[in-house]
């Protein structure tokens, strides 16, 4: 699918997006009271259609308490977490489901099986998280990575860690993707390996290596990629500063911490992706709120559906 008409710039606005056919997401280890709840809405809302992959029994009592009912999924009764796994990577592999979520199962087993090099989602680029986010003084959507996988990526890694939020980015209606290289300053130093990346990736950019519609800029700090003023103050002159997409951080600790400011001190809602697989991984984490893990199935399926 070439993506939509309309550009979502509200994560609420994803819930009522339909897509040309519904995506079948597979859940391994369903057996997660949050987890199966944004699952079940989500099938209520036609978002996705669920195969529900586990401890059978523990599901069907978490159902049983939330009154919910799930007679009518899809079920594959299995207990041991790596088999679960396995059966779910292999569903996607062979064209039975669209995109993958994460339950009550540890993130290194379910990566485990994504990279598995004969059944698994393996492609040329790298796996990374991406992060969207619906802030309250943010005239859009805003994309962070890599706050969740990648600890200190390297240039070429931070290429593909561009190219993968992109994909999320184009799959929500923006055709022209401006993505911010963040540092502490907005020359290049040597001495700031985060500056020299930004630079090299800048020029990478303008040497057209990047995927249409794909604008790289940077050094720069956080202010200047979406306060408009700031630029104007600093005399920076960027078609990214003050309109960024992509926030694209040097190290995992900056996008750990930029990520839970904005939850924490600026109220802001998100869903988040792993991307660089042959489709899209929905990741949530145990401190997700129900909404958040909603917005996260409804961003999968939207990116699963570009992908195709």
């Amino acid at each position: 699918m070439e993506g939509y008409n309309l550009e979502i710039k509200r994560l609420e606005e994803l819930l009522k997006v339909k897509t040309q056919r519904t995506m079948k997401l597979a859940v391994v280890a369903c057996h997660d009271e949050e987890v199966l709840s944004a699952v079940v809405e989500a099938e209520k809302l036609g978002i996705a259609e669920p195969i529900l992959i586990g401890h059978k029994e523990k599901t069907n009592v978490i159902a049983k308490e939330k009154g919910f009912d799930i007679s009518n999924y899809e079920f594959i009764d299995e207990e041991d977490l790596g088999m679960a796994a396995e059966i779910g990577v292999k569903m996607v592999f062979g064209g039975k489901a669209n995109f993958i979520m994460k339950g009550l199962v540890d993130t290194s087993i379910l990566l485990k099986a994504v990279l598995n090099k004969e059944w698994g989602l393996r492609t040329d680029s790298l796996l990374s998280h991406v992060m969207t986010y619906d802030i309250p003084n943010y005239s859009k959507l805003i994309y962070l990575t890599d706050g969740g996988m990648n600890l200190h990526p390297s240039l070429e890694d931070k290429v593909k860690i561009i190219e993968n939020a992109a994909i999320v980015t184009k799959s929500l209606g923006r055709e022209e993707v401006k993505v911010a290289c963040l540092a502490a300053k907005e020359k290049v130093d040597p001495k700031m390996i985060a500056t020299v990346d930004a630079g090299e990736l800048k020029n990478k950019y303008m040497e057209g290596e990047f995927s249409k519609g794909v604008i790289v800029d940077g050094p720069m700090a956080l202010d200047l990629a979406v306060s408009k003023l700031s630029a104007e103050i600093k005399g920076y002159e960027s078609p990214v500063a003050g309109d960024a997409d992509i926030l694209l951080v040097p190290n995992i600790e900056m996008g750990n911490g930029i990520g839970k400011s904005i939850t924490y001190f600026a109220g802001g809602k998100s869903a988040g992706v792993v991307m660089g697989a042959k489709a899209p991984i929905v990741l949530v984490s145990r401190a997700d709120d129900h909404e958040s893990k909603l917005y996260s199935i409804a961003l999968g399926s939207v990116v699963a559906a570009f992908k195709e």
